[in-house]
């Protein structure tokens, strides 16, 4: 544990957000999973607004460091290309 007050603080913040990364973590694999089973299902419409929203978490998780921008967009690529080949 450290000892100065302004330490204390820094490990405090620090948890705080480990914990809020990796729920935006955890969202974004759950989104993405959701839409890999609607197309594995084949159901177009539910499959389209899956891709929004996992669209819109990785374009979220990329805003706030939590990927890279270019691995956003190269999921991005990827949900794109299974959507189209649906």
């Amino acid at each position: 544990m450290p000892n100065i007050k302004s330490a204390e603080k820094r490990v405090k913040t620090s948890q705080t957000r480990e914990n809020r990364n990796r729920a935006a973590r955890t969202l974004l694999k759950t989104n993405i999973k959701k839409f890999d089973a609607a197309v594995a299902g084949g159901n177009r419409e539910e499959a389209d607004s899956a891709y929004r929203v996992a669209v819109k978490t990785v374009d979220h998780s990329a805003t706030n460091g939590i990927i890279h921008k270019n691995k956003a967009a190269h999921k991005k690529s990827q949900l794109t290309k299974a959507l189209n080949n649906m």
